[in-house]
């Protein structure tokens, strides 16, 4: 079984534990080693094991290890990916044992990403890095999504969208079929998009409009 730490020892990291271990009973692959988190104190520990250290004591390990980041927030996932320069970490796909997938064969995926339980993913779609697909999030056919992105439960993307990097859906938004959501952009909880999105703002309503504070 291949060694693998969570980095982020809070409620998500305990979820992804919990989807590697269900991902264990059907295909052992996994032994959760323990937990990296910048801000709890090592040797702090849960039913899933303990914290490790941060990520200078992560850029130091001296032996392969896989990394799941547990992190919900765009912009500091990837201060903290960039952040890991230890040569022996790898950042697999960590993919819930009852995701939905229309013709695997069809779809592309890069490294770092985590799609959880009841997630579905039509045909032909196409997913970079790091990428948080909480439970219940649905990709339509033909939809591309960039890196960083964080979609929270029950999100639904409809068919033929692009996403870009660094987004951030709100549970149960939604966004319309053909659309372009770019980059930095933040889709309220419950929003409806019907049209293509301006980079580095924020969304909100049915339809979503700009919400200027």
């Amino acid at each position: 079984m291949d060694n693998v730490a969570i980095y982020g020892f809070g409620g998500f990291g305990r979820e992804i534990a919990s989807i590697i271990q269900t991902i264990n009973l059907v295909n052992p692959k996994w032994n959760i080693i323990g937990f990296f988190d910048d801000g709890v104190a090592p040797g702090s520990s849960n039913r899933y094991g303990k914290v490790l250290g941060g990520i200078e004591e992560l850029n130091k390990w001296e032996s392969e290890l896989d990394v799941v980041m547990a992190i919900a927030s765009p912009a500091i996932l990837f201060k903290l990916v960039s952040g890991i320069t230890n040569q022996n970490v790898k950042f697999p796909n960590i993919i819930a044992p009852n995701v939905l997938m229309f013709d695997k064969n069809s779809l592309r995926l890069g490294q770092g990403n985590v799609i959880c339980h009841n997630c579905r993913l039509s045909c032909d779609v196409e997913i970079g890095d790091f990428n948080l697909l909480n439970g219940g999030v649905s990709l339509g056919h033909d939809v591309k999504v960039g890196n960083f992105n964080v979609m929270q439960p029950e999100v639904r993307v409809s068919g033929e969208t692009t996403i870009g990097n660094n987004n951030f859906f709100g549970v149960r938004s939604l966004v319309l079929q053909g659309l372009t959501i770019g980059c930095n952009t933040r889709i309220g909880t419950g929003s409806t998009v019907i049209r293509n999105t301006k980079d580095g703002m924020t969304y909100f309503g049915n339809p979503a409009k700009i919400l200027r504070i």
